[in-house]
């Protein structure tokens, strides 16, 4: 007989992706999507529709000068189903439709998030969507007050794409090919902007867990961040001295760049700081031009990128709960300690070790998508490094370098993007056909140095 080989749910989620991204950037390259007198080749409709499914933001064309409007539909589209997962998205379909989704649909949802169980899948999946519509529509009437006054009723579209991008860390906008440059000292579109960001990049399981802690107040001793689950105040608190830290370094970078914040007000410059701090964090949004920032902070923005948002949210990046178990995980070697520990808690050794494989992969497709990049151009190798690491964390930010790569270059960073959005988890588990085995023979074991 032969074998039947079925795919897994994590190849399956790797599929729709592609697929995604195949059936959007044929919709792209179609002359009603492009504005009139626009030609777009087919190359840069695949990298739009990977940029926008992958939610990253890196774009070779200007997204509000080339398409129509027809065009940006569609890429809003490919970006609330990038942000959201399409596994959420076609879930959600079906629940409005009261289908009944089986024991593999089930499976597929808890592999999009990552969940450790089935348990009230379906539900959580509703109150994912009906939580991520909420927040997107209270974003864009914020964005109204702004967009507008300066546009006039266009502002409204340009406020509802602002937000799903916000919200779903895409990074993309419809307003000029500078970003948020415009906005810099702006506090409606910097508050905003950050809270879209902040909200969707905690992740959904924090959300309902802090709202859970909000609910039995006051019935109970409100207690705040003691009552909530160990993954939600490791997430919050990573994420918080993440924000501040990268926020107080970007100040003290920039405060004497006249290229950057120099000329603004002390206020003005904290806000602008906090923002870059925060947009690193895979938002892709830029109020100001990244190849002006100083050589500092453009190091720090590296790092922030790399670390990106936390497990279950629409960011990417190797996630704030996989760096500070790295972290625990180097000082409790340093020390000599048998368990890694986290807020007097220890960590699984397979969450470790899940950990240390993350970054490995994550370092390797940056590592070999930068070697690759500076053998395509002659740019400069921080600004290449800023164009992989944003890529392969999902960011969107550049210094100005997405527009001039050449074909291969495209093709590198096409892939890159795909990589970082589906995980290096994912794609390892998906390239792997073979089963573990309780009786496969164990190799010995020998000492060797390490450091």
């Amino acid at each position: 007989m032969k074998k039947q080989h079925h795919l897994s749910t994590t190849q399956r989620i790797m599929l729709f992706f592609l697929l995604a991204i195949l059936v959007g950037s044929f919709i792209l390259v179609l002359p009603i999507s492009h504005k009139k007198g626009v030609s777009v080749s087919y190359i840069d409709a695949l990298f739009t529709a990977t940029t926008s499914v992958c939610v990253t933001g890196l774009v070779t064309l200007p997204t509000y000068s080339t398409w129509s409007v027809f065009g940006q539909i569609v890429i809003l589209f490919l970006i609330q189903i990038g942000g959201l997962g399409i596994v959420t998205v076609m879930s959600g379909i079906m629940i409005g439709f009261h289908k009944r989704i089986g024991l593999g649909g089930r499976m597929l949802i808890q592999d999009a998030f990552n969940l450790n169980t089935l348990s009230g899948i379906l539900e959580f999946t509703k109150k994912v969507l009906i939580g991520t519509f909420i927040v997107e529509g209270a974003g864009a009437l914020l964005y109204m007050t702004v967009f507008i006054p300066q546009f006039g009723p266009k502002g409204i579209w340009i406020a509802f794409f602002t937000s799903i991008s916000a919200f779903c860390n895409a990074g993309i906008d419809i307003i000029s090919d500078n970003s948020l440059c415009d906005y810099t000292v702006n506090p409606m579109i910097n508050f905003t902007s950050s809270m879209l960001i902040i909200l969707s990049g905690i992740g959904y399981i924090v959300w309902w867990d802090f709202l859970g802690v909000i609910k039995g107040f006051p019935k109970k001793k409100f207690k705040c961040f003691k009552d909530l689950t160990f993954h939600s105040k490791l997430a919050i608190l990573a994420s918080i001295i993440l924000v501040i830290g990268g926020g107080i370094l970007f100040f003290i970078f920039e405060y004497d760049n006249p290229l950057t914040i120099k000329e603004y007000s002390i206020p003005q410059k904290i806000m602008v700081a906090v923002f870059q701090s925060i947009t690193t964090r895979t938002a892709g949004f830029a109020s100001v031009p990244q190849e002006n920032l100083t050589n500092a902070s453009s190091f720090v923005s590296l790092i922030l990128m790399f670390i990106g948002g936390s497990p279950t949210g629409t960011a990417g990046g190797i996630k704030t709960v996989t760096a500070a178990v790295l972290v625990a995980s180097a000082i409790a070697t340093i020390k000599n300690k048998e368990q890694t520990c986290l807020l007097h808690r220890a960590i699984p050794k397979q969450s470790v070790n899940k950990s240390v494989a993350v970054f490995a992969v994550s370092f390797a497709i940056m590592s070999i998508s930068t070697v690759l990049l500076c053998a395509a151009t002659k740019a400069d190798i921080l600004d290449v490094l800023y164009e992989t690491v944003s890529a392969t964390a999902t960011v969107g930010l550049t210094r100005n370098f997405t527009s001039t790569l050449n074909l291969f270059g495209k093709i590198v960073v096409i892939i890159t993007m795909y990589l970082g959005r589906v995980g290096p988890i994912s794609l390892f588990i998906a390239l792997n056909t073979q089963k573990y085995s309780p009786n496969s023979i164990k190799n010995p074991t020998e000492q060797i140095s390490v450091g």
